[in-house]
């Protein structure tokens, strides 16, 4: 077998400043101009663009700027196979991702038995970026629509964090879940630029149909249920409000943990004469239990069974109360027809 034998190998014209450099041990160098473009290790690690490297940061593949210092931050261990380094320790670092104006530029994350199970996608027919986390997308950003997307799927919540609170509580379990210091910051914040009428928030039936909303007039906001005629039937305007009205029960109490004393009613007292204005079953518990994957590794704690997915477990830890809520608006047309009543006897017995 015929051998070539040499430390370096030059350009016969020009300056012979480029070539291969193999003088140091199991290492090699491909220089351009006398400068290392390109360095191969014992390893089989490869640097492009970088000549002064420090072990901490080598990657399977370092991509740098000639010439630079080095720069004491470290790859991680599950991230090192391909490492971008900034020419010195003030420079911006970045990676550009080029395509057709009517294409994508895409990065998937794989494994074994699906190979786009993860992706991050930016699509350039229609300006948008998409999120996809096990196998389904997640976040879109759309700029030709105008409108940002939060598709969580299954039991999978949105949320906001200002307190560092955790959502390891069944409560706590919603589609969108916000916490902060309200003493210090506002929830939310919406703010109809126009100068029109505006409905902030709408609330819709699995039909499609509105059946509530939170709106604003120029100066007030109205709080919205659905109440078209066109919705309506058996109609009745006798009946008795006043024999109703008398068997609710108001009351003063405290709230456990409060001292302030307030009045209102007991809600289960109040289902027996207003039912649609009760949510809720007096003394109602609920079972609370812990959800495991197949592995037995801890997904939820303190949470309903009707929460466990495919392929997962649920055991039963404890119970916890349903609490009972009370819409006090409901019982405005019962107070109104009951004035009504009074005010009828009141002028049939002046006019005696």
């Amino acid at each position: 077998m015929s051998e070539i034998r040499a430390d370096k190998l030059h350009n016969v014209t020009g300056d012979n400043d480029s070539g291969i450099d193999l003088s140091t041990n199991d290492q090699i160098l491909l220089k351009t101009a006398d400068t290392t473009a390109i360095t191969v290790d014992a390893n089989q690690n490869v640097a492009i663009g970088v000549t002064s490297k420090n072990s901490a940061n080598n990657g399977s593949l370092t991509i740098g700027h000639t010439g630079m210092t080095k720069i004491s931050a470290s790859a991680s261990g599950n991230a090192d196979e391909l490492v971008l380094i900034g020419a010195d320790a003030s420079a911006n670092v970045g990676m550009s991702i080029i395509s057709n104006n009517a294409n994508q530029g895409s990065i998937f994350f794989g494994d074994e038995d699906d190979t786009d199970i993860g992706q991050i996608v930016y699509d350039h027919s229609n300006n948008s970026m998409g999120f996809t986390q096990g196998g389904t997308e997640r976040f879109e950003m759309n700029k030709t629509a105008g409108v940002v997307r939060i598709k969580p799927g299954g039991s999978n919540v949105i949320y906001f964090d200002g307190n560092g609170q955790s959502i390891n509580n069944e409560n706590r379990r919603a589609r969108l879940d916000m916490s902060s210091n309200t003493s210090a910051y506002t929830h939310i914040v919406t703010q109809n630029t126009g100068t029109g009428n505006g409905v902030f928030i709408a609330f819709i039936n699995n039909s499609g149909t509105v059946i509530g909303s939170i709106s604003q007039s120029s100066t007030s906001t109205l709080f919205n249920t659905s109440s078209d005629y066109r919705i309506k039937e058996n109609i009745n305007y006798n009946f008795d409000a006043t024999t109703e009205l008398k068997k609710l029960k108001p009351c003063k109490f405290n709230f456990i943990g409060e001292s302030e004393t307030i009045e209102g009613f007991l809600a289960h007292e109040v289902s027996d004469v207003v039912p649609r204005a009760v949510s809720g079953t007096k003394d109602e518990t609920r079972d609370i239990g812990t959800i495991k994957d197949a592995d037995g590794n801890v997904l939820q704690e303190n949470t309903i069974e009707a929460r466990k997915e495919d392929g997962q477990t649920w055991e039963k830890t404890g119970t916890e109360n349903v609490i009972q809520g009370l819409d006090q608006a409901k019982l405005v047309p019962l107070l109104v027809k009951t004035i009504q009543e009074l005010e009828a006897r009141i002028t049939a017995l002046e006019s005696k």
